[in-house]
């Protein structure tokens, strides 16, 4: 699996942040051997390390990036929930 140029940047800013390679590849959810390329400058050598406040959470990463992506859906549906909740209730108020 290629990564993007952001994702490059993004692995390059987590090898200056100090993140093990192998926590990077987990994250990513690729073969140990392309955050090595990257760290070596064989893939993407003119790409710009993002900087430290556009970074994940250091790892290590138990599932991925999935695991984040499906957090993160998981919390906006809760949000859309309880919205809808709270208008059901405002209509579903009893008569006195």
């Amino acid at each position: 699996m290629a990564l993007s140029e952001g994702e490059i940047a993004t692995v390059k800013g987590m090898l200056v942040r100090g993140d093990k390679q192998h926590d990077i590849a987990a994250y990513f959810g690729i073969n140990g051997g392309r955050i090595a390329e990257i760290s070596t400058g064989q893939t993407g050598g003119t790409v710009t390390a993002s900087p430290a406040d556009d970074l994940p959470p250091a790892g290590p990463y138990m599932a991925g990036r999935s695991a984040l992506r499906a957090r993160d859906t998981l919390v906006a549906l809760r949000e859309l929930i309880d919205g809808a909740i709270g208008d059901i209730d405002l209509y579903e108020k009893p008569k006195d």
